[in-house]
């Protein structure tokens, strides 16, 4: 079977892009992706609060429902956590039976993670209320035309027009310092 070669994309020059695309707007994307942010983790985390849990919780269920065996170091690195918050969240979601931790098999003193049923079941949850809303922003007429775009179909859909209309009254200060200052 003969491999399929990779599309190549037409070269286009930053200059002509500039010319014909208006550079998006750093503040606009900054403060999009807030709101943007907020709402896709809200689905979450409106679902974690029947449990007691909160955002620490959805993320080490994320990740140890995914790489089954983790082990806490490598947790720890990926989250860049404290030790100290991530055992407060293991506390939470081993003592209610949704993680699990085993000695590792070649160093006992390594302790893997993995989710039991029940754990791989909320992280699912949780996933197919992000997925959701992934996928409805990527199907929104208008998310493809820009970044801007894309982070407005994240958003509640009778949130947007408040957002825009705050958007609109932002005071757009001067730069401040820069080199010589």
């Amino acid at each position: 079977m003969t491999p399929i070669a990779p599309r190549e994309e037409p070269f286009v020059s930053k200059s002509v892009v500039a010319a014909t695309r208006p550079e998006p707007a750093g503040d606009d994307l900054i403060e999009l992706l807030f709101f943007a942010y907020r709402d896709f983790v809200g689905d979450p985390d409106r679902i974690l609060a029947d449990y007691g849990f909160g955002r620490a919780h959805h993320r080490v269920l994320h990740f140890v429902d995914r790489y089954p065996g983790l082990t806490i170091a490598e947790l720890l690195d990926i989250l860049r956590i404290t030790k100290q918050s991530l055992n407060r969240v293991l506390k939470d979601l081993i003592g209610q039976g949704y993680v699990v931790q085993q000695p590792g098999t070649s160093d006992r003193r390594q302790r893997l993670l993995s989710c039991t049923e029940s754990g791989a079941a909320l992280a699912a949850d949780l996933t197919r209320v992000q997925a959701r809303r992934l996928a409805r922003a990527l199907a929104s007429p208008d998310a493809g035309a820009s970044p801007e775009d894309f982070l407005m179909a994240m958003i509640e859909p009778e949130d947007r027009q408040a957002i825009r209309r705050l958007m609109a009254r932002r005071t757009v200060r001067p730069a401040r310092g820069g080199e010589g200052a």
